[in-house]
């Protein structure tokens, strides 16, 4: 098996490039924030704006880019009042371990550079 240091560049990019693509789709700081909301339940979009922190429009578009990615479904109730829900797909609820892991791997590392920081 070769090592890191005997791959050329470009098997090393090619490795590297579901990664690098997955963090496009999901990296942003809204994309996250409203991904790991989601993760809960089925929110109202002022829950969501509440919840994220993030101003209407820009909640507007990154739940449009959720859900063209597959990743968001939205849920309109006709009923009145009008209300919208967004919820979670197959696709994003299988994001569920990996905030698992981020979450475990942040209160590894971020709290000890926190008290170094500080410190």
């Amino acid at each position: 098996m070769a090592t890191p240091q005997s791959r050329n560049p470009s098997e090393q990019q090619d490795e590297a490039c579901p990664v690098v693509e997955s963090i496009e789709q999901i990296g942003s700081q809204w994309r996250l924030a409203v991904l790991h909301t989601l993760l809960e339940g089925e929110h109202r979009f002022n829950e969501l704006k509440r919840e994220t922190g993030a101003n209407a429009r820009t909640l507007s578009r990154v739940l449009d880019d959720l859900g063209e990615m597959g990743f968001v479904e939205r849920r309109l109730e006709e009923d009145a009042p009008i209300a919208t829900y967004y919820s979670l797909t197959e696709k994003g609820e299988s994001l569920e371990p990996v905030f698992e892991e981020i979450s475990c791997w942040a209160d590894s590392w971020l709290e000890g550079e926190a008290l170094e920081i500080d410190g």
